[in-house]
């Protein structure tokens, strides 16, 4: 699409990377609520508050701003995943357990109506949207070796007894976890997360 009249953004009082912020982060969390299905591009410049056009100047459609909102969510939570994991000071557990215990209590502040975005639309969208359900594939994989690399460093140290390899344990761990979230989406209450925290320190790594 040509940058016309028709294509630039209408609200000269909001600078444009502001402009572009701004729909991503409201198009996030209307997507994250109520799916990337039920979310139009009208409900999501009407929530940010500028013209329709404004949409058009940085994504050519809907599918291009889910990309985007997929993109800046992964940006943020590597950045996430790294801080919490990458404290030398710190056991790797510890670590390990520390991001876990502040996801649930982040759950637990949001009333258990958020999760995680990255997996609510794996749900939706990875059984009819082959882009997408490679995209959302590539995230997954990126946080996976972000797990197995801290584990890998307790295991050095003998912090844990199971003898299965770690990107293997990454891979449970992501899989119990997002599930874990769903179920507590469903039951409104903290119990499946704090059940798989709890079985996956003492039973599946047997760590002390």
């Amino acid at each position: 699409m040509s940058l016309n009249a028709a294509t630039t953004p209408h609200n000269t009082r909001r600078p444009a990377a502001e402009t572009r912020e701004r729909l991503l982060d409201v198009g996030s969390g209307l997507i994250n609520a109520q799916g990337y299905n039920n979310t139009g591009i009208n409900a999501i410049v009407l929530a940010a508050g500028v013209p329709k056009g404004s949409f058009y100047y940085y994504f050519s459609n809907k599918e291009d701003f889910g990309f985007a909102v997929i993109d800046r969510f992964d940006a943020h939570y590597r950045s996430k995943l790294d801080v919490a994991l990458n404290r030398p000071r710190m056991a790797p557990l510890r670590r390990l357990r520390g991001y876990l215990e502040t996801g649930m209590a982040d759950m637990i502040k949001a009333d258990f109506c958020s999760g995680c975005l990255i997996g609510n639309l794996g749900q939706e969208l990875a059984g009819r949207h082959p882009a997408f359900r490679a995209r959302l594939d590539q995230v997954f994989s990126g946080w996976v070796d972000r797990f197995a690399a801290c584990l890998e460093e307790a295991r050095t140290r003998g912090d844990f007894t199971n003898d299965i390899a770690s990107p293997q344990l990454a891979e449970f761990l992501l899989s119990g976890w997002e599930g874990a979230l769903l179920r507590a989406k469903v039951t409104h209450e903290p119990a499946p997360l704090r059940a798989f925290i709890d079985l996956f320190f003492a039973q599946v790594l047997r760590s002390a």
